[in-house]
C-alpha cells in the first residue's frame, strides 16, 4: 500500500510503517498543486497530514481511499469532497488531549502572573517588581469550560489542584455526567461566561460551532475575566473579543487564530495578537514529544488496520443515519454466485443497496447477508430471489421504521 506523508512525522513511525510492508514517501514541504502532482506521481492510496490542507483537487487524483489527519481536528480537509468520492477521512482523537490541556493551563498562569511581560522586561535590562507584584491569584476562582470532550475533561482535575470550582457547558453534558465529573452544569456558553473568572474553550470547529463565542458570549463575560482558546480560531468572533478586551479589561490567551498561515513559518497579520492584553502562541497545543509520539502510534494503527482488515478506525465521514428504509436478511449457503444473484435481482427492481454485510458461520457452509435497502422490494422480487437460486435458504424483510 502506497502512503504519502505530507507533514513532519516521527522517523520511528515511518520505519514501523515500512517494516509492516507499506511503501512510504515523506515530503513535508508540499502544498497545493505540488501536492496534487505528488499524489499522482506516487499513486498514493493513503495520505497522512497534520496542518496541510487537503483540497478537492488532491482527492480527485484517482488513487486515494484514505486520508489520515495526524491529530484531532480535521477542518483543514475537504470532508464533503472526500465523502462524494468514497474516500475515508480519519483522525486521532484524544491523543493530543493532555498536551492541549497543559498549554491551556500555561496560558491561564501566564495571564494571571503576566509571565511573558516579566521575561521581556528582564531581557531588556529592566527590574519592575512593583508592577509585576500585582496578580489576582487562581485559588477560589471559577473555571468555566465550553466543551467537555477529552481535553475539557482533563482540565477538571487540574482545576481542582489549583483550588478552582468548575462550571461547564456541552451539548452532550447531562446532569448525571456533570455530577460524575464534579462540575456545575450550565445551559449555554453564555451562562458559563457569566459564572466564571476564567473561561477555556474546547470544542471542535463545525458549522454549528462557528463563532460560538460571539457578541452575546463576550457580553456575558465578567469584567477582567481571562479567556482561553486552544481549540480553533473559527469558534471565536475575534472582533467581538477585541471589543471586550478594550472595554471590559478581558485578558486572552490564544493558541489559535481566525487567519493562520498555511505554512509552518511565515508572516502573521492577525492584529489581535498585537494587543498587550493578549498572549498568543503559534498553534502549538498538540506539539509536545509525548503527543506527537501518541499520534504517530495511532496513525500507524489506523493504516495497518485498514490494510490488513479493511476496517477504518476513527472514520469521521460515515453516514450517521443511513437513508435505508428496509433491511433484507438473506440466509444462504456459502457458495459462489448466491449474493450476485440477490444483488442482480435488486438491481433489476431498481432497489439501491445502502449498506451490506455478509457473516459466515463456523465451517463456512452457510452465511447470512444483511442488506440495507432504500425501499421495500416488490413481493415478486423477493419470491424471484428465493426461487431463482436453490442456495438461498430463507429471506426476511424488515422495515427499519418499525
Amino acid at each position: 500500500m502506497n502512503v504519502l506523508v505530507a507533514d513532519k512525522f516521527p522517523a520511528s513511525a515511518l520505519e514501523r510503517l515500512r517494516e509492516l510492508g507499506f511503501t512510504v514517501v515523506l515530503n513535508p514541504d508540499l502544498k497545493d498543486q505540488a501536492l496534487v502532482e505528488e499524489l499522482k506521481k506516487t499513486r498514493a492510496e493513503a495520505l497522512v497530514v497534520r496542518s496541510t490542507k487537503v483540497t478537492q483537487a488532491m482527492l480527485e487524483t484517482g488513487h486515494l481511499s484514505l486520508v489520515v489527519r495526524a491529530g484531532s481536528g480535521y477542518d483543514t480537509i475537504d470532508v464533503a469532497a472526500a465523502s462524494q468520492r468514497g474516500i475515508y477521512v480519519t483522525n486521532c482523537p484524544g491523543k493530543n488531549a493532555t498536551a492541549v490541556a497543559e498549554l491551556a493551563w500555561a496560558l491561564i498562569l501566564a495571564l494571571d502572573r503576566r509571565i511573558p511581560d516579566n521575561v521581556a522586561q528582564l531581557r531588556a535590562g529592566q527590574w519592575n517588581k512593583k508592577e509585576y507584584s500585582k496578580a489576582r491569584g487562581l485559588c477560589g476562582r471559577t473555571l468555566g469550560l465550553v466543551g467537555l470532550g477529552r481535553i475539557g475533561q482533563l482540565m477538571i482535575p487540574r482545576a481542582r489542584a489549583f483550588g478552582m470550582p468548575v462550571v461547564a457547558w456541552s451539548r452532550s453534558l447531562t446532569p448525571e455526567k456533570a455530577k460524575e465529573l464534579g462540575v456545575e452544569r450550565k445551559n449555554s456558553p453564555e451562562e458559563v461566561a457569566a459564572a466564571a473568572d476564567v473561561v477555556s474553550v474546547h470544542v471542535a470547529l463545525k458549522p454549528d460551532t462557528k463563532q460560538l463565542c460571539g457578541e452575546k458570549f463576550f457580553a456575558a463575560l465578567r469584567p477582567g475575566a481571562y479567556f482561553i482558546n486552544t481549540a480553533r480560531g473559527g469558534v471565536v468572533d475575534e472582533k467581538a473579543l477585541e471589543k471586550v478586551i478594550q472595554e471590559k479589561g478581558i485578558r486572552a490567551g490564544l493558541d489559535v487564530f481566525a487567519q493562520e498561515p498555511a505554512t509552518a513559518t511565515g508572516a502573521f497579520a492577525d492584529g489581535i495578537a498585537k494587543l498587550p492584553q493578549v498572549y498568543g502562541t503559534h498553534h502549538i497545543g498538540a506539539s509536545t514529544d509525548q503527543a506527537q509520539e501518541a499520534i504517530a502510534d495511532e496513525t500507524v494503527r489506523i493504516l495497518n488496520t485498514y490494510r490488513t482488515s479493511g476496517q477504518v478506525l476513527n472514520a469521521v465521514n460515515l453516514c450517521h443515519r443511513s437513508p435505508a428504509t428496509h433491511l433484507l436478511t438473506v440466509r444462504h449457503r456459502d457458495r459462489v454466485g448466491v449474493l450476485a444473484h440477490v444483488l442482480d435481482s435488486l438491481r433489476e427492481a431498481g432497489i439501491n443497496v445502502q449498506e451490506m454485510e455478509n457473516i459466515v458461520f463456523e465451517g463456512a457452509a452457510a452465511a447470512i447477508a444483511r442488506i440495507h435497502l432504500d425501499r421495500a422490494p416488490p413481493n415478486g422480487t423477493l419470491s424471484g430471489i428465493q426461487a431463482g437460486n436453490a442456495d438461498v435458504l430463507a429471506l426476511d424483510l424488515h422495515s427499519l421504521s418499525e
